[in-house]
């Protein structure tokens, strides 16, 4: 046992953060409070720390996650108790449904005074149980280390995750002997390697080899696991099409001849073919979310499936599956690849990619400049934007969630893994602009595009004071059609366009952003698109650019609620939106 004559004397609140930097943390994002403040208070002794002071403490959750998203480290908030640690909750459920780590530190009342209803008292424990891989409530100094220790292997062990240590405050004016390595927690002992011999593995190899129209549907656990090199690997050596979640964009390339698409709700229409006809789909880190697979008593009725998967809890709990490979999945593929012979047959590619001529997503974009202003021209040209300047590698694209949403997974082409920071799971409106914030921090050298829709972007829009302080970088694109776009699309299409709620009054963004000393510029031609761009990128400081786009275009091609996936709403033949553009 380490003598503790060796080690120093802290407090609690010193404490957090010598074990924060211990695990290589520079970069905290967070507001204070009064339960929280001894630890703020603390800070100042700890320069290698960056501290991002935000405007909500929603934004810092959604920064942490977009800093993990970006970066594949940990991201870590801080807030105090009560309103500023449930106002923590939207974010970390964010981040659990997607797997992303993450730790949360809260303050808490005195333990003298907890369960009495202390002012600013809330039992976040209890309400992040749900949300959280693992939590924590922490009343003396001296388990502060090895807590937040095992908070850090928590979220990044097996599947990733967030996780929230809750700390009273006498917790963090006590003082304790702080042994950072004597903190460390147990090994973690991931799940068993599987072997050659495994039956799982024999089983997997025949049902590949037999397989005429095996799809593999690229999941976000291609890049949790840094699995990208394997999966081409994969895929190459077998001929086998691959089809991308949302979260699985990038983790193969877009260009590559075996890339199909995004699949699911607003996919390509011949990726959801190709998996409705396909025999064989292997699905490397997906979890068939219900975006994904359509009604699930007609998904893919004649395929097999083979699961590669590091949550068991995922295994046969949406789709029943053929063969279950519980592991990573990198580790999983370096033990298939080199059991598995070569195939040269190409002929189900030339089937699938026959199917591409009914390609309804790409009509707005093909027509030519008349005039009108369509979001697919805006997320098409910012990417032809960055392809010409030779950034697609070095852009990350940060998104809200709703149409803007979909047309960029459609629309703007990824190459490379976390080049798209989006929130899946949840589907968490206000996401973009504090995630983007995260985003570059954690990749300063990098562009990064915000791209939120008028709705999203108020939620969250008082981070524009964070960017400011903070002097980064970011590029905001608000694609402004006077609606909550996806809810008018679906009271468009199954409330006979009663449309309750969904227009939208906004202010003058280019102005807000005036008024926090960012430029701005409002775009309403296509002509005015790739300039504008150029112009925001190039210059070196926060822009904001509000595209005023068509009113009522939807996203097609979509799926209605409780239809299989090859059953696909296209987009009218007869849209108006098109008519008037082709007559003018």
């Amino acid at each position: 046992m380490a003598d503790k004559n060796q080690h120093p004397q802290l407090t609690g609140a010193e404490i957090v953060w010598a074990t924060l930097a211990g695990e290589g943390v520079d970069k905290v994002f967070g507001y204070p409070g009064g339960a929280i403040l001894p630890v703020y208070d603390a800070l100042r002794k700890f320069p290698s720390i960056h501290h991002v002071l935000v405007r909500h403490e929603q934004g810092a959750s959604h920064m942490a996650d977009g800093y993990a998203r970006a970066s594949g480290k940990t991201g870590v908030c801080i807030a105090t108790s009560g309103p500023g640690a449930t106002n923590l909750v939207t974010g970390i459920a964010t981040a659990m449904l997607d797997s992303i780590p993450m730790v949360a530190i809260t303050g808490q009342v005195s333990s003298k005074v907890l369960g009495s209803d202390a002012f600013q008292e809330v039992d976040i424990t209890a309400i992040t149980m749900p949300i959280t891989k693992h939590n924590w409530l922490v009343t003396r100094a001296e388990d502060i280390a090895p807590t937040i220790r095992a908070a850090f292997q928590i979220a990044q062990s097996g599947r990733p995750g967030p996780v929230l240590v809750d700390i009273t405050k006498d917790a963090q004016q006590a003082t304790a002997t702080f042994d950072f390595e004597a903190a460390a927690p147990a090994p973690h002992r991931p799940h068993p390697m599987l072997r050659a011999e495994s039956s799982s593995i024999k089983q997997a190899i025949e049902l590949i080899q037999s397989a005429k129209r095996p799809v593999i549907l690229a999941g976000h656990g291609i890049t949790q696991s840094g699995a990208e090199a394997e999966v081409l690997a994969f895929a190459e050596r077998q001929q086998i099409p691959v089809a991308s979640t949302l979260l699985g964009l990038g983790s193969f390339p877009t260009h590559h001849p075996l890339s199909l698409g995004m699949m699911g709700m607003h996919g390509e229409s011949w990726v959801n073919n190709a998996i409705q006809q396909a025999d064989l789909l292997l699905a490397f880190g997906m979890r068939f979310d219900d975006r994904v697979t359509g009604n699930l008593a007609s998904y893919a009725p004649n395929a097999k499936k083979i699961h590669i998967e590091i949550d068991p809890s995922e295994i046969n709990k949406n789709v029943k599956v053929d063969v279950a490979l519980i592991g990573d999945l990198r580790q999983t593929l370096g033990l298939l690849l080199p059991l598995m012979p070569k195939k040269s047959d190409a002929s189900w590619i030339k089937a699938v990619n026959a199917m591409k001529g009914d390609a309804s997503v790409r009509d707005i974009i093909n027509l030519p400049d008349n005039g009108h202003l369509y979001a697919a021209h805006v997320i098409n040209d910012i990417w032809r934007e960055a392809q010409a300047a030779g950034r697609t590698d070095q852009t990350i694209i940060v998104t809200d969630v709703g149409q803007h949403q979909m047309w960029e997974a459609q629309y703007y082409k990824h190459d490379s893994p976390r080049t798209l920071v989006t929130s899946g799971g949840l589907g968490t409106m206000g996401f973009a602009l504090p995630a983007a914030i995260g985003a570059k921090v954690a990749c300063p050298e990098k562009d990064v595009w915000v791209i939120a829709g008028d709705g999203g972007f108020q939620m969250t829009a008082s981070e524009l004071s964070t960017i400011a302080q903070e002097g980064l970088a970011i590029n905001i694109a608000v694609i402004n059609n006077g609606f909550l776009g996806m809810v008018r699309q679906w009271q468009e299409a199954f409330y006979e366009k009663n449309y309750a709620a969904s227009p939208i009054l906004s202010p003058d963004f280019v102005a807000l952003a005036a008024a926090h000393g960012i430029a701005g510029a409002t775009v309403s031609q296509r002509k005015d698109v790739i300039p504008t761009v150029t112009k925001a990128r190039t210059g070196g400081k926060a822009f904001l650019i509000n595209f005023q786009v068509e009113k009522e275009d939807g996203v097609y091609p979509m799926i209605a609620p409780g239809a299989a996936l090859h059953e696909m709403v296209r987009r009218p033949t007869k849209d108006p939106l098109l008519e008037t553009a082709e007559d003018e």
